[in-house]
């Protein structure tokens, strides 16, 4: 009987209380989080692109 009223009150707590987002208000967000993606993704590649050649670099001093 816990279950079922449990399910029962999921149900009612998502269709009555929660507020879903607009179309417009998703597509935003998504928007935003793929360009701050985009911008994570472009920042660790220069991190690691800056670290490879500033090892290299060192390397290439030492091992000759």
């Amino acid at each position: 009987m816990k279950i079922k009223s449990y399910f029962q009150e999921a149900y009612s707590e998502l269709m009555h209380k929660v507020s879903w987002p607009t179309w417009n208000e998703l597509q935003s967000s998504a928007i935003v989080v793929m360009v701050a993606s985009l911008i994570i993704a472009l920042i660790v590649f220069a991190m690691d692109y800056t670290f490879e050649n500033l090892m290299g670099l060192i390397y290439g001093l030492f091992y000759k």
